[in-house]
C-alpha cells in the first residue's frame, strides 16, 4: 500500500515494505529465481556443450573463465555436476578442465549458499524440529568443515542439497568453501580425466577415471543399504 507524503511522493507504506522484507516472502522470492533458473537450463540446455563445444571465438584463458561462470550459474539450476565436469575434461582436457570446474564449483556453491542464507534461513530454521533435522542442523553448525568435507567426499548427497542445507545452519562461510573446494576434488578429477580420454575408451587412463567413479558409488550405496534399519518408521 502507498502513502502520499506532503510534497505528493507516494511512499511504501511501513506495513508493506515489512511484508516484503518478511522470512517468507524472502523464501518465496529464492523459490521464484531457482524456478526460473531451472526453465532456463530446460531452454538453453547446457548439455550441449558436449557435442557442440564453446563458440569459436572464445578459446584460452577467456574461454575457461566464461566455462566457470556458466558452470556455477548451471550448478546453482541443479545441472547435475558429472554432466558439467564431463564437458569441462572434453573442452580443456584433464588439468585446465579440473581446474576450471573446481572454480565454477565454488562458485556455484558460494551463489547458491548467499541465496539460502539471506532468502531462506530466516523462514526455514523454525521448520527445523525433527529429531533428524535437528541432529543434522547441530552437526553442520557445530562442526562446519569436517561435515561439509564429508559430504563433499560422499557421492550420494545431491550438491544442490548440500548447499542449501549448509545455508541453513549455522555454519560459516570460510569453511564451507573450503571444505567445498577440498572435497569436490578427487570425483571432480575423475570426471574431468573421463572427459578428456572419452575417445579412448580403453585406454587406462580413463578406465582408471572410471574406477575411482564407481568404486564410491558403489561404497556409498553399500554404506546406506547397510544403514537403512536406522531410517524412521523401520
Amino acid at each position: 500500500m502507498l502513502d502520499a507524503d506532503r510534497s505528493g511522493t507516494a511512499t511504501a507504506s511501513p506495513r508493506a515494505a515489512a511484508t516484503l522484507l518478511s522470512p517468507y516472502a524472502r523464501l518465496s522470492l529464492l523459490l521464484a529465481l531457482l524456478a526460473g533458473a531451472a526453465v532456463c537450463v530446460l531452454l538453453f540446455q547446457p548439455q550441449r556443450l558436449l557435442t557442440h563445444g564453446l563458440p569459436p571465438q572464445l578459446g584460452g584463458a577467456a574461454a575457461a573463465v566464461v566455462f566457470a561462470a556458466a558452470y556455477g550459474v548451471c550448478t546453482v539450476a541443479f545441472v547435475p555436476r558429472p554432466l558439467l565436469n564431463l564437458a569441462a575434461g572434453a573442452l580443456f582436457g584433464s588439468q585446465l578442465g579440473l581446474a576450471t570446474a573446481l572454480a565454477g564449483t565454488v562458485l556455484g556453491s558460494g551463489v547458491a549458499f548467499a541465496l539460502g542464507r539471506m532468502l531462506g534461513q530466516d523462514a526455514l530454521r523454525p521448520l527445523l524440529r525433527g529429531r533428524w533435522l535437528k541432529a543434522a542442523d547441530g552437526q553442520l553448525s557445530r562442526h562446519g568443515f569436517r561435515s561439509m568435507l564429508a559430504v563433499r567426499l560422499f557421492p550420494g548427497v545431491p550438491f544442490w542439497a548440500a548447499n542449501y542445507c549448509a545455508a541453513v545452519s549455522r555454519m560459516g562461510w570460510l569453511p564451507f568453501l573450503l571444505a567445498t573446494g577440498l572435497g569436490s576434488i578427487p570425483n571432480t578429477a575423475a570426471y574431468a580425466v573421463a572427459g578428456a580420454r572419452a575417445s579412448a575408451p580403453t585406454s587406462p587412463a580413463f578406465l582408471l577415471a572410471m574406477a575411482c567413479i564407481a568404486v564410491p558409488a558403489l561404497a556409498g550405496a553399500v554404506v546406506a543399504w547397510r544403514k537403512r534399519h536406522r531410517l524412521p518408521g523401520r
